[in-house]
């Protein structure tokens, strides 16, 4: 073979591999360590405070979070570990949450069923309107029932911030894979010091307990039912789960009232205000 041939074949097979590397789909691992999830990170950082978000801010820097949403909307998750999955997934929802917000905001609504300016009162917000992420269409709601629920893992219900102040609180750092643990184990403590999660109320003999619980009522029983306490046995297995749920966080004088077991559990309506710290 002459050398002008050798040279040419070299060239085409390069040609070939480059082209076939522009057009493969990113991976989700090369991107939760790219610029634009760090962008993502830098706005939960600079504009979340205890689950509450400046919309304003976001709103006028919302470059990096349109950013970061454009780069995982058709990103692979092709042999992408497990906890690099679930990062990824409640990532996009949160991010998804703040753009649908902020592409609204201030937000504008005459329903009477949900407090104004709650993104409640964007038509579809949860059920309808689909987002391009992982190369599917879907709703948040989808996110949630599908991709989400796949984990297997109830601790994740609580890690979506809802873009409401009575969803989970809003962290102010983005999840990653390798921290995924210690940030759902915190997720999971948090839940017994927010009112918006559970009240142990000793003064009225009654728990409190987010309606998150119910919504998802049979992640929870799977996971959590047949952990409690054999002295709950005759409670509901939704009622067993939540008291188990809490039961590592409680303080001592809440554990010594739950213990007694004489006490009403309910579930609290939920508290659809915008998690907005514009103003305040």
């Amino acid at each position: 073979m002459t050398t002008e041939r050798v040279t040419s074949t070299v060239v085409a097979w390069a040609v070939i591999v480059a082209a076939a590397a522009f057009s493969a789909p990113p991976t989700a691992q090369g991107r939760l360590r790219g610029a634009a999830y760090d962008g993502f990170d830098r706005i939960l950082d600079r504009y979340v405070r205890e689950g509450f978000v400046y919309y304003r801010a976001v709103q006028v820097e919302r470059a990096s979070l349109d950013r970061f949403l454009g780069e995982i909307a058709d990103v692979s998750l092709a042999a992408v570990p497990r906890d690099d999955r679930l990062a990824f997934w409640l990532n996009a929802y949160n991010a998804l949450i703040l753009r649908t917000i902020i592409d609204r905001y201030p937000i504008d609504g005459r329903s009477t069923e949900y407090p104004p300016g709650s993104i409640r009162q964007i038509p579809g917000a949860f059920e309808q309107v689909e987002h391009r992420v992982a190369g599917l269409h879907l709703s948040l709601d989808q996110i949630e029932r599908t991709e989400l629920a796949a984990f297997g893992d109830s601790r994740v219900y609580f890690a979506l911030g809802r873009g409401a102040v009575g969803g989970g609180r809003l962290r102010s750092a983005a999840f990653t894979g390798d921290d995924l643990e210690r940030q759902l184990s915190e997720v999971k403590a948090e839940c017994v010091r927010r009112s918006q999660c559970v009240q142990v109320d000793r003064a009225n003999n009654r728990v409190l307990a987010s309606s998150i619980f119910s919504w998802r009522s049979a992640e929870f029983v799977s996971g959590y039912s047949g952990e409690g306490d054999p002295l709950f046995a005759n409670r509901s297995p939704i009622e067993r789960a939540v008291l188990a749920y809490i039961d590592p966080h409680l303080l001592p004088a809440e554990r010594e009232f739950v213990t007694r077991n004489g006490f009403e559990l309910r579930f609290s309506p939920f508290d659809w205000e915008l998690n907005d710290l514009t103003g305040r």
